[in-house]
């Protein structure tokens, strides 16, 4: 009978899912020690300190990057206002998402994520058929992520070629082989020099920060400057909708687009999450305040042959093909290295579910390569997830981007269900911020937190606390900010759904309603019929 504050654990002392420790120890290690409370013990190498999980989250979020590439999404519903308005919403949303996210990370920081907070957080009754829908969707949203992060590098390099030949007529799949080319540079550096990842993510974010002061300088410079009142003041509604305010909301989800293994991560992953939302909120918001400024003709900026309007306007600027090729260079630059950031994650990811036997062949793709201590079949499996998925873009590009509209409508609905049992674990009072009696003087608590399957074959529970880490937003800000994030999350999977014009055809229907369900079922099905046997939720490995 579980007591209040207090949630069942049972162990798994099966030998398939014994993990073998590749690191040596050490006199005290804080991470080792986060893992043993949640019942993990410690397969990939921590290598990540705060400057380069910055680095990695900055990279993620590309914000001032995505919002030059996604520009048009977001003009065409709501206008150079609606782009302003619309981002500062989505970065104060991004916000209190990030900061309840973080709060959950620092209580449990684990690659499950999303699955595992669910697991923590959710009622016995429900608590694996939630988590196990949960991992599926997390599991599905970074795949798509990748996928869809190769073919923006891909088709940006489209339009370097058009805009230096404009001789050059692009094909769809012209597109499909150069996102394989960036496919490929993301496996190199995530395997053969995998060891290098943290170092290189702390070069990435120096390049992500000159690397805007190199587009912003010229552009601001060079490029002749309209008024602040067609700036501030001017919302379009070029979808057809039938109110600006309408077609406001349905353009504010391109904005989310710009907002998309650690040392001692229960405190460093929640500061850099947080820093890295500061710090791309204020290089994309001054980055759209200049491009809009610049903006030069409308229609001949949205008319260009290279794909994508921000080329246009660079070129305007300078006056010069070469110069914007340079410009624009940068952007496709951190573009692959971000690509590089979702392989990373999608296959780790990947790896943590089929560890906890969530997914078909669980028993490979939870495996760990021992010499470099690193994921390889999740990652080849990433990998050719996303070769198959642009083979779509040959024959439709419609269908293709329906597919990966997973990114946002799986990734907000994992969120958004770990948040809201967040909130109410918070309001029932049972998530403990007393110290435990078992906390180790230097800091690491010996207190497992870590909860699985309540049909457990070994039938051998284990009582514990939910306990809060380190980061926590207290009191009635802490609720807040918890409510806020949900009710932003609502409002943009709301509007996800929607179609960017009307009237609508079957080429600019949105279709994501469909393949999010179809995700949703099959995830289903796919539980009660063989996960359900195998899934017992986060297992105990220690």
């Amino acid at each position: 009978m579980n007591r209040p504050q207090e949630m069942q654990v049972f162990k798994d002392k099966s030998p398939a899912h014994t993990q073998i420790e590749l690191e040596g120890q050490s006199s005290y290690d804080r991470d080792r020690d986060d893992l043993a409370r949640l019942g993990k013990k410690q397969v990939l190498k921590r290598n990540f300190g705060f400057m380069s999980m910055l680095g990695f989250s900055c990279t993620i979020m590309v914000t001032w990057e995505g919002m030059l590439v996604l520009f048009l999404a977001g003009f065409q519903n709501g206008g150079p206002a609606g782009l302003i308005y619309g981002f500062l919403i989505a970065w104060a949303g991004t916000l209190c998402v990030f900061t309840t996210l973080s709060e959950l990370v620092s209580m449990a920081p684990t690659a499950g994520g999303q699955y595992y907070w669910v697991a923590m957080l959710a009622p016995p009754s429900s608590r694996r058929f939630l988590s196990y829908i949960t991992g599926f969707l997390t599991v599905a949203g970074w795949q798509a992520l990748t996928a869809s992060g190769a073919f923006l590098c891909g088709t940006l390099i489209q339009g370097l070629i058009a805009l230096t030949h404009p001789e050059y007529s692009p094909q769809r799949w012209h597109g499909t082989l150069l996102l394989w080319s960036v496919i490929l540079v993301a496996v190199i550096v995530n395997t053969i020099i995998s060891s290098l990842l943290p170092k290189l993510e702390c070069l990435i974010l120096i390049i992500h920060v000159l690397g805007f002061f190199a587009v912003l300088i010229p552009l601001v410079y060079m490029a002749p400057h309209g008024d602040a009142a067609s700036v501030f003041t001017v919302f379009l509604n070029e979808g057809g909708w039938q109110t600006t305010g309408l077609s406001f909301m349905i353009g504010l989800t391109g904005n989310v687009f710009a907002f998309l293994e650690i040392s001692n991560a229960s405190l460093n992953v929640p500061r850099s999450m947080l820093a890295s939302v500061m710090l791309n909120g204020t290089l994309g918001f001054a980055m759209l305040i200049a491009v809009l400024f610049c903006l030069g003709d409308i229609e001949e900026v949205i008319e260009t042959n290279t794909g994508y309007p921000f080329m246009a306007i660079f070129q305007n600027a300078t006056q010069s093909a070469g110069g914007a090729a340079a410009m624009a260079s940068v952007v496709v630059t951190l573009g692959i290295c971000a690509t590089i950031a979702f392989l990373a994650s999608s296959s780790r990811m990947t790896w943590s579910f089929a560890r906890d036997r969530g997914l078909p062949l669980s028993k490979y793709l939870g495996k760990v390569e021992p010499r470099f201590s690193i994921p390889l079949i999740a990652i080849i499996t990433t990998v050719i997830i996303s070769i198959l998925l642009s083979l779509i873009n040959i024959g439709s590009s419609t269908a293709f981007n329906q597919v990966i509209s997973l990114t946002i409508n799986s990734l907000y609905a994992s969120y958004f269900l770990a948040c809201a049992l967040l909130l109410q674990r918070r309001l029932d009072g049972s998530i403990s911020s007393a110290p435990s009696a078992y906390d180790d003087p230097r800091g690491g608590s010996k207190q497992k937190i870590i909860t699985t399957g309540s049909d457990n074959s070994d039938g051998e529970p284990d009582i514990v606390n939910l306990t809060w880490g380190p980061f926590r937003v207290p009191g009635a800000l802490g609720v807040a900010v918890n409510v806020a994030s949900l009710v932003y999350m609502a409002v943009i999977i709301f509007f996800s759904f929607w179609p960017p014009l009307r009237p609508t055809t079957a080429e600019n229907m949105n279709y994501s309603v469909l393949v999010t369900g179809f995700v949703i079922c099959f995830s289903i099905v796919y539980y009660l019929v063989y996960a359900k046997k195998t899934y017992k939720g986060p297992l105990v490995e220690v």
